[in-house]
């Protein structure tokens, strides 16, 4: 069985913006919590990490698509 390069590029780099995302949250996690919350700059922090990765998937979507493998 033979994996196009293309969609082993895509794995790739989808795993790595997961992995980045899930360390941020943790970052955020560790650092702004009080009292077994997340106190009101955790929670503006982690909504940053959302849109960040957000883009980050949007920018690597729009590389991946002008790519010619």
């Amino acid at each position: 069985m033979e994996i196009e390069r293309e969609a082993i590029v895509q794995v790739v780099i989808s795993a790595v913006a997961l992995v980045a995302f899930i360390g941020a949250t943790v970052y955020v996690a560790t650092t702004y919590s009080a009292n077994g919350g997340l106190t009101p700059q955790g929670g503006t922090a982690l909504v940053g990490a959302i849109g960040l990765f957000v883009i980050v998937m949007l920018g690597a979507g729009i590389w991946l698509e002008r790519q010619e493998f």
